[in-house]
């Protein structure tokens, strides 16, 4: 949803419910571990911290969401739990206007215990884009680097996402980068 103004807390909430009973925009869940034809893959990976003390920080920071505390992105409801079936509203402010986009988590990433952390979210048929993105914490075994990474699979689905598609790949990229540095400011570690 496109709007030439911030929604209100009243707006969202109603997005948000009415998101509730949507489907996935794109098939099969999963689709962010594989390279489908038709999508952009995209992913980074960076060192955010070392040892087992940022590594815990990091998982925390990332079922907090922390990792879309941009300013210019924000996740609703604030305190979503990041278990599957979890519904989200992504709003974000780009050239003067706004967009609120609805999420599913759909499955998570890694072990309890484990090495590794995270969850992925799919779009639903009200987002501007159709795909998935992995969004996961770790640490390596050997050398103790923490490490933050987001892969997303993806492709315009709204019309104005296929017209600002060189927008819309910009955004992304800057998305990418700004929420490395949340999570490395969240985790107090390296700058990423």
């Amino acid at each position: 949803m496109f709007l030439t103004r911030r929604p209100t807390p009243a707006e969202i909430a109603a997005f948000l419910r009415a998101s509730t009973d949507l489907r996935l925009s794109y098939e099969p869940v999963g689709l962010a571990k594989d390279r489908p034809h038709g999508f952009d893959v995209d992913e980074q990976t960076v060192v955010i911290g070392a040892g087992a003390a940022a590594f815990e920080r990091a998982k925390a920071a990332l079922a907090d969401w922390r990792h879309f505390e941009l300013g210019w992105v924000e996740l609703f409801p604030k305190a979503a739990p990041v278990v599957p079936g979890t519904i989200v509203a992504v709003l974000v402010h780009h050239l003067g206007f706004w967009s609120l986009n609805g999420c599913r988590i759909v499955y998570e990433v890694g072990e309890s215990g484990g090495v590794e952390f995270g969850f992925a979210y799919g779009t639903l048929t009200n987002h501007g884009e159709s795909g998935e993105e992995i969004f996961s914490v770790s640490i390596h075994p050997e050398t103790g680097d923490v490490t933050y990474m987001i892969r997303a699979v993806a492709k315009p689905q709204a019309v104005l996402a296929r017209l600002g598609y060189p927008l819309v790949r910009s955004l992304q990229a800057r998305f990418r980068v700004d929420s490395a540095r949340a999570m490395a400011r969240a985790v107090g570690g390296v700058r990423a």
